[in-house]
């Protein structure tokens, strides 16, 4: 199998499953109890936190560890807004934001904040001025992803946070699809809080952290033991922990070569696709998007038939979020800028790591133009349009 859908989740790496593994078997101790087992199982996962707070330019005191990337949204959203509630009752977001942003707001909605969802245009991003005209004496939270995981666009977050900071405004971020692909320093982003989740960078499943950068407070909105500053509290996951360390320290070390690589194979699909498949589009910004990721649209067809006739080819793609892939509706990332509910049918994600290779793509660039070529033939709404 050729797989193709890193944005979905990645396969973990064997560096993370090895350093994960005594933490399963042999030293299962509670990091909560004073004894050896609890004392080795805090040790290793303060290095843990060290190694994810390096890789985003954080202090090791301002990660709190979580069950993924919907956690954390949940606790910086709905703990800004608790916390603010005083001051405002406004939060500002966009109109192409994960489930776990858009559906957290929407709850806020019911409970009496109002949310203003900026638009993006063709090229998936925001404008700025959307975001200064909207800013009111009522806001109290931004939350702009920093890429999008449909169609990998880059929002101007650095501005974005200079922005929040003049407006003494919190400023949060769902960083999921973007840490371990692209170079990340919270303090030049002008972030306050920041989500991230393993799953995305080769780490394990059910374990992510939160940013909430020092002096930021925050209303728990879970509670119990105490763990994790009684921002986060339930026993920790350490195997997932060490894990999502270890995958933090590996993202670290190899950015500055995966990046290259990455862009250099995203290009060369998406070139050799457009060029060579008739009325094939790109979704989203060329340039401003995440290394791996590619988003096409083709006139005619159904996104769904290509990723099965993929796969039944050995290729793994998406039509494009893992999270609503069950959803018939289409894609509310593809509507905002501006595509037509047929053509958002049309779409195919395919988001490259670095174990794919260029022999990888050539396969998958022939894979394509042979999939679409049979679905057109059966299509009716492509023949309607020939003739």
């Amino acid at each position: 199998m050729i797989y193709m859908d890193h944005s979905a989740t990645s396969p973990i790496k064997e560096e993370v499953f090895k350093a994960m593994e005594p933490y399963l078997k042999e030293s299962f101790g509670n990091a909560s109890t004073l004894y050896y087992l609890g004392r080795e199982a805090k040790e290793a996962m303060e290095n843990a936190r060290r190694k994810v707070a390096e890789l985003i330019g954080a202090d090791l005191s301002e990660i709190i560890f979580t069950s993924g990337g919907t956690e954390s949204d949940n606790i910086a959203i709905q703990g800004i807004a608790y916390k603010m509630q005083s001051k405002g009752n406004h939060i500002i977001t966009s109109s192409i934001e994960h489930p776990a942003v858009i559906e957290t707001c929407k709850a806020l909605e019911k409970r009496g904040f109002e949310v203003t969802y900026l638009p993006v245009y063709e090229n998936g991003i925001i404008k700025i001025n959307d975001l200064k005209e909207a800013i009111s004496d009522e806001t109290i939270l931004i939350t702009i992803m920093h890429a999008n995981n449909e169609i990998g666009t880059i929002q101007p977050i650095a501005e974005i946070g200079e922005i929040a900071k003049k407006h003494d405004i919190k400023f949060h971020t769902d960083a999921v699809q973007s840490v371990g692909k692209i170079p990340i320093d919270v303090k030049k982003l002008n972030v306050d809080l920041l989500s991230i989740s393993a799953h995305k960078l080769y780490g394990p499943k059910g374990i992510g952290a939160l940013y909430i950068k020092k002096g930021t407070r925050i209303e728990p909105i879970l509670f119990g033991g105490g763990q994790e500053h009684d921002l986060r509290p339930g026993t920790e996951n350490i195997p997932g922990i060490i894990g999502f360390g270890k995958a933090c320290e590996i993202a670290n070390r190899e950015l500055e070569n995966s990046i290259p690589y990455l862009t250099n194979l995203r290009d060369k699909l998406i070139d050799s696709v457009l060029n060579n498949i008739e009325k094939s589009y790109l979704n989203g910004d060329k340039k401003k998007r995440l290394p791996g990721n590619v988003n096409f649209r083709f006139t005619g067809i159904e996104g769904e038939s290509i990723v099965l006739m993929l796969d039944s080819m050995g290729i793994a793609g998406s039509t494009g979020s893992a999270c609503s892939s069950k959803k018939l509706t289409a894609s509310h990332v593809l509507k905002a800028i501006g595509l037509e509910d047929v053509d958002s049918h049309g779409s195919l994600r395919l988001t490259l790591g670095v174990e794919n290779t260029e022999k990888e793509v050539l396969v998958i660039i022939q894979a394509i133009s042979s999939v679409v070529e049979k679905l057109r033939v059966i299509s009716p709404i492509w023949n309607n349009n020939k003739t």
